[in-house]
């Protein structure tokens, strides 16, 4: 198993900022576990390192694709186990920190062994979600495949699409491969540091309610420009990062901007209520960690985390 510092919990908890202390202490490396961080053209809505930060100690996988692409955690797998090996190499501890679920999940557990779908039948839901949309497509999937329906948002046209395109390709619900790992977990949680940050909800809202004025402040609406520019199919991950759509709606003329950051804020604040939930119960490996006790977590982890 791989030295490694394991990070995770909601956006704008101060996960970054604990990462960087422990890599500045530890001499160690940062690797990127937040699937909305990878896109290059997103440093500010997504609230990406800074190019300071990323100065004072060494960062992987941050702004390595195009928001053009469609990275996967599959993608990211592979990335991150290259980079875990060259940490390993180098006899640097790893920090992975993010709130991407999945990413940990599939680090820590394996990926399941979902087939690989044609282009072609994704193309065609994809182009079907265009024109009726997301909640008549999910409608419809609730008749096929209820299980697996009930587990996805009405307005997550993304994982819909994927789910149809599965039925379809192998007749079988996207729930059945769950269980089967095509590939085998790269890092144990009980071998190393494994912890979520675990806020206080009052704490964390005025902390995202700050960030987003400080995105705003410091050119997140021409970021949310200069990609609405690119022209990108609406369905893209990078279009559904926090902030971006209702931003382009007011560049648009569709709302003004205290409008677009209110509905901003309250999707994020909303997701934030998500991971938190979803670390709790889905990764029992970790241990929570509130922010206030930041300052004993860091005196105790001067160690390196076992092989």
């Amino acid at each position: 198993m791989k030295a490694a510092i394991l990070i995770a919990g909601p956006t704008a908890s101060g996960k970054s900022a604990l990462a960087l202390r422990l890599a500045e202490r530890l001499g160690g490396v940062i690797i990127n576990a937040d699937s909305m961080q990878v896109y290059r053209q997103l440093r500010l809505l997504t609230a990406r390192p800074t190019p300071e930060d990323e100065a004072r100690a060494p960062h992987r996988l941050y702004g390595i694709v195009s928001a053009a692409e469609r990275f996967s955690v599959g993608r990211w797998l592979k990335a991150v186990e290259a980079e875990l090996e060259a940490a390993r190499q180098r006899q640097q501890v790893a920090i992975v920190v993010g709130g991407t679920g999945l990413y940990f999940k599939a680090l820590t557990e394996g990926l399941a062994a979902v087939p690989d779908v044609p282009e072609d039948v994704t193309e065609n839901w994809r182009a079907e979600a265009e024109r009726v949309g997301a909640e008549v497509l999910h409608a419809l999937l609730a008749a096929r495949d209820p299980e697996i329906a009930a587990r996805i948002a009405p307005g997550d046209g993304q994982r819909v699409i994927r789910a149809l395109s599965v039925l379809e390709t192998t007749g079988r619900s996207l729930l059945d491969f769950h269980g089967e790992a095509a590939t085998p977990p790269l890092v144990d949680p009980a071998a190393c540091e494994a912890v979520f940050l675990d806020p206080d909800r009052d704490w964390l809202h005025d902390r995202i309610d700050a960030r987003f004025a400080a995105m705003l402040d410091e050119g997140g609406l021409e970021e949310a420009r200069a990609l609405m520019e690119m022209r990108l199919d609406p369905s893209l991950p990078a279009m559904r990062a926090h902030g971006v759509a209702h931003l382009i709606s007011h560049l648009q003329g569709r709302t003004d901007l205290d409008t677009a950051a209110a509905r901003a804020r309250g999707d994020t604040r909303r997701y934030a209520k998500r991971q938190k939930t979803w670390f709790r119960h889905q990764m029992p490996g970790f241990s929570a960690l509130d922010p206030d006790d930041l300052a004993a977590y860091l005196a105790g982890a001067g160690e390196r985390p076992g092989a």
